[in-house]
C-alpha cells in the first residue's frame, strides 16, 4: 500500500490521480497507471507533489490584448493601432469547422478528459519510449490555454516570455493545476472560445478573427473547412507553416488536420479528400497597424494622440500604467478631428511647399471655446522613409508630444500677446510713440516678475526698413509690425505683465521650460509651437476665454465602458473688451497691413505675420470667430536655412515673408475647413485711433507684405546677433531664446 501523505488525508497516489485530472480508481489500476504516469511526468519528486496544494488556486486571467481603434469626430476610422492584432469574438462567430478543426489536430479527446489526458499522456510516453526519447507531447487544449496565458501575461518583455515557456518542473506543476481550476470554472465550451481568441497564428495575427482576416480577408465565422484545416494547422508552428512563406508545407499540414478530422468523424472521408484537393487560395491582408497607416494625412494628429495616452495622469498615475493601457488595446478612441479641416489642413500644407523641399510647412487648427483641435497637417509625410522624405517628427507641437527639441521662434505674432497685456493695464490703442528706424532702450527699465531689472547696458531694436520711422499708434504698429513701437509697448505696459498674459494665453516653449524674463520675447524670440499659436489665437476669437487644447472626445474600452480624459479647461486671460479690440486691430493686419494675401473676403478674420531673424521662420497666425489656424513655414532638421533667393513648391522667393508664404496657405486651409453657410462676426467695437501724424504712405505702398524680419538671438549661441555681429550687454540672454535687435514683423 502507498503511504500516506504525513498530515495529509489522501495518499500519494490519490493526490497523483487527482493531479491528472482523472476519476477514481481502484488501488490497482492507481498503483499500475498512475503512479508510473506520475513518475514519468517527474511528478513524484520530492516535495512536488506534497507542494501541489500550496501552488495558488486561482489563474488571473488577463486581459487580451486587441486593436484599438482611432476615430475622427463624426466616427470615421482615422487609424487601427495594436500591439497584438486581436479581436476577440465569441463561440458562435468562429466557424463550427474552425472548432472541429482545432480539437481534431490538438486534441481530439477535448470532450471526454479531464484537464489532463492521461490516455494521452501514456500514449505519448510509449511512443518516445519507441523513438528513443521526447518527440510527442500530451497537452490538452486546455493545459495549452494556460500556457498562453502566461505568455499573454508576459507581454513583450522577452525575459518574462522566457519564464512563461520554460520547460520546467516547477512550470509544469503550475500548469496542470491551473489547468483543474479552468476545467472546473470555465467549462468546455468557454475553454475552447478563449483558446481560440488568444492563440497565436503568425504573421502578427493572435486569435482567430484576427487570422481569418490576414489569411482570407473573411470573418471567422465564415471559414470553410479546408481555411479553419489551414489555420488549425498553423498553431503547432507559425513560421513552419505559413502559407505566405511557404505555401507547399501549409498544404501538407492542411492536409494532415483534413484527414485527422475524418478520423476522428468531424467531417466525412469524401469532405476531407475534396477539401484536400483544393488549393490554398489565400487572400492575404497585410497587416495595418499604427499612425502610419492613418488617412488623409492625420498621422501627426494620430500620434498626438498615443502621446497624449502615454503622457497624461488621466490614463495611468505612472508611465508603467499609461503603456500597458495603451498596449492592452481594445480602446475605441473617438477624437476632436474634423475630416473636412484636417482635409483642408493637408491640402494647404502641401499646396506651396513640396516634400523634396529643404524647407516644411505645419498647419494645425483649433477651435476657439472648445480648445477641439480639428487638423494637424504637414508637408512631408508621416512615416520613417527618409528616401520617401517621410518623418515622425510633429512640427505643430513640443518636444514631450513628438515635437522638435525646442519649438520655433514665433517673430511678430508674439505682439499681440504684448498689445493684451498693454491693453489689460489701461493703456488706449490711440497711445503713439515716436520712434525712429533704431532705438536703444535701457534693460533696467525693464523689470522682472520679482521686481528686479531684466538685465544691464542697453537693448538695441529695429526695424526692417529705415523708413520705417515716426509716429504710430498701437492699430497701425500692428498693422505694419513695428518693432520700435512694441519695445516702447512693453516697456510701457510692463515685462512681467507682459510674461503673464503669454501664460493666460496658453503661451509656451517647445521643451516645456519656463518662459525667460527677456524683454527680447515681445518680438518673438522665445520658442514656441503652431499648436501653441492657435490656441493663445483661439483666446481672442473666443473673446478673452482661452480653452487648453484637446484632441479626445471620448474613450470606450473593450467592453464598452467609458474611460476618463483630459478635458479643456477654460479661463478667463482678458477682459471681453480687451479681446473685442484686438480683434478690430488684427483685423486690420488682413485689410490693409502685411497680411493682406491671406484674407479672407467672405467673412470676418484677423491674424498675423511673423518672419524671423534671416527669415529661418515664417509664420501667419489668424481666425475667424469660429476657427483659429496657426501655419509655420521653416527648417525641419538641424540645420537652420534662411529663406533667401530660394525655390519652394516650385515658386522661387528672393525673401520669404509671413504674408507672402505662410499667409496664402493660411487662406487655403481656413477656406477648406469653414461652412459657407456659418459667417460669424466679431463683436463690433470702436477702436480708439490717435490723430495721424504726417507720413509718408507712397513709401508704404508695397512694402506691408514684406515688413515682417523680427530679429532676434541664434539659438544655438545665445546672446549673438548673427546679422550685424553685435554681442549683446549683459543680462538679456536667457536660455534659448538669446537677445538680438528688432526687426519688423509683418
Amino acid at each position: 500500500m502507498p503511504k500516506k501523505r504525513s498530515g495529509g488525508g489522501l495518499t500519494t497516489t490519490q493526490q497523483a490521480a487527482k493531479f491528472l485530472g482523472v476519476a477514481a480508481l481502484s488501488g490497482a489500476v492507481l498503483a499500475g497507471i498512475a503512479l508510473p504516469a506520475a513518475g514519468a511526468l517527474g511528478l513524484a519528486a520530492k516535495g512536488t507533489v506534497e507542494g501541489f496544494d500550496e501552488i495558488p488556486s486561482n489563474l488571473k486571467t488577463p486581459p487580451l490584448s486587441q486593436r484599438t481603434k482611432i476615430l475622427d469626430s463624426e466616427g470615421g476610422t482615422i487609424a487601427t493601432v495594436y500591439s497584438r492584432d486581436r479581436t476577440v469574438v465569441p463561440l458562435k462567430d468562429m466557424s463550427p469547422y474552425m472548432q472541429d478543426a482545432i480539437i481534431a489536430i490538438e486534441d481530439s479527446r477535448f470532450y471526454e478528459h479531464g484537464a489532463v489526458d492521461l490516455k494521452g499522456i501514456l500514449r505519448a510516453l510509449n511512443s518516445n519510449v519507441q523513438a528513443g526519447g521526447g518527440t510527442q507531447g500530451a497537452s490538452t487544449l486546455t493545459q495549452q490555454y494556460v500556457k498562453n496565458v502566461f505568455v499573454e501575461e508576459a507581454g513583450d518583455d522577452p525575459e518574462k516570455v522566457a519564464e512563461a515557456t520554460q520547460q520546467t518542473l516547477g512550470r509544469k506543476v503550475k500548469e496542470l493545476k491551473y489547468a483543474i481550476q479552468v476545467e472546473e470554472e470555465l467549462g468546455k465550451k468557454k475553454i475552447l472560445e478563449n483558446y481560440l481568441n488568444i492563440t497565436f497564428f503568425g504573421q502578427q495575427a493572435y486569435g482567430v478573427e484576427a487570422a481569418s482576416q490576414r489569411y482570407f480577408s473573411k470573418h471567422a465565422k465564415d471559414l470553410k473547412v479546408e481555411e479553419a484545416a489551414m489555420l488549425a494547422g498553423l498553431v503547432q508552428s507559425p513560421t513552419r507553416y505559413d502559407p505566405v512563406n511557404d505555401a507547399e508545407e501549409a498544404t501538407k499540414r492542411r492536409n494532415i488536420v483534413l484527414q485527422r478530422m475524418a478520423a476522428v468523424g468531424s467531417i466525412s472521408q469524401s469532405e476531407a479528400d475534396k477539401a484536400i484537393a483544393s488549393p490554398l487560395k489565400l487572400k492575404v491582408s497585410k497587416p495595418k497597424s499604427g499612425c502610419i497607416t492613418a488617412v488623409s494625412g492625420s498621422g501627426f494628429f494620430c500620434d498626438y494622440v498615443r502621446k497624449t495616452i502615454l503622457t497624461d495622469p488621466v490614463f495611468g498615475k505612472t508611465e508603467e500604467e499609461r503603456t500597458k493601457l495603451w498596449n492592452l488595446g481594445g480602446l475605441t478612441i473617438r477624437t476632436t478631428l474634423s475630416p473636412q479641416a484636417q482635409q483642408a489642413a493637408d491640402d494647404a500644407a502641401t499646396s506651396k511647399v513640396d516634400k523634396t523641399d529643404k524647407i516644411a510647412a505645419s498647419v494645425v487648427q483649433v477651435e476657439p471655446g472648445t480648445g477641439k483641435i480639428l487638423s494637424m497637417a504637414q508637408s512631408r509625410p508621416y512615416g520613417l522613409d527618409q528616401k520617401k522624405h517621410e518623418t515622425v517628427l510633429n512640427l505643430a507641437v513640443s518636444n514631450k508630444m513628438g515635437g522638435s527639441t525646442y519649438g520655433f521662434q514665433v517673430g511678430s505674432t508674439f505682439k499681440p500677446i504684448t498689445a493684451a497685456a498693454a491693453l489689460e493695464k489701461g493703456i488706449s490703442p490711440a497711445q503713439t510713440f515716436d520712434t525712429p528706424w533704431k532705438i536703444s532702450l535701457p534693460l533696467d527699465e525693464y523689470r522682472t516678475c520679482d521686481g528686479g531689472p531684466a538685465g544691464g547696458g542697453d537693448w538695441s531694436v529695429q526695424n526692417e526698413l529705415e523708413s520705417e520711422k515716426g509716429s504710430f499708434d498701437m492699430t497701425s504698429a500692428l498693422g505694419k509690425s513695428i518693432n520700435t513701437y512694441f519695445a516702447k509697448l512693453e516697456q510701457r505696459a510692463g515685462l512681467c505683465e507682459t510674461l503673464t498674459m503669454a501664460g493666460k494665453v496658453g503661451y509656451q516653449r517647445g521643451n516645456g521650460k519656463p518662459l525667460t524674463e527677456n524683454p527680447s520675447i515681445t518680438l518673438g524670440t522665445t520658442e514656441s509651437t503652431p499648436l501653441s499659436m492657435a490656441t493663445a489665437y483661439a483666446t481672442f476669437a473666443n473673446r478673452g476665454m482661452y480653452c487648453t487644447p484637446v484632441a479626445i472626445e471620448s474613450i470606450k474600452d473593450a467592453n464598452g465602458k467609458k474611460l476618463p480624459i483630459p478635458e479643456s479647461a477654460c479661463s478667463r486671460a482678458m477682459s471681453e473688451k480687451t479681446a473685442d479690440t484686438l480683434n478690430q486691430m488684427l483685423k486690420g493686419v488682413v485689410e490693409d497691413g502685411t497680411g493682406t494675401l491671406a484674407g479672407l473676403t467672405d467673412r470676418d478674420n484677423a491674424g498675423k505675420t511673423g518672419t524671423t531673424e534671416q527669415r529661418v521662420d515664417a509664420w501667419f497666425v489668424g481666425y475667424t470667430p469660429n476657427l483659429s489656424t496657426a501655419v509655420w513655414v521653416g527648417s525641419d532638421g538641424g540645420q537652420k536655412v534662411p529663406m533667401y533667393d530660394i525655390t519652394i513648391g516650385g515658386q522661387y522667393y528672393d525673401k520669404v515673408c509671413g504674408g507672402c508664404l505662410p499667409g496664402p496657405i493660411w487662406k487655403t486651409a481656413m477656406t477648406g475647413a469653414l461652412s459657407a453657410s456659418e459667417t460669424p462676426s466679431f463683436n463690433p467695437i470702436a477702436v480708439p485711433r490717435a490723430k495721424e501724424k504726417v507720413q509718408d504712405k507712397e513709401k508704404d505702398k508695397g512694402r506691408g507684405r514684406d515688413r515682417d524680419r523680427d530679429t532676434g538671438g541664434d539659438n544655438d549661441k545665445p546672446g549673438a546677433d548673427p546679422i550685424g555681429g553685435i554681442t549683446l550687454p549683459p543680462g538679456i540672454i536667457g536660455g534659448n531664446d538669446g537677445g538680438g535687435r528688432g526687426g519688423n514683423g509683418p
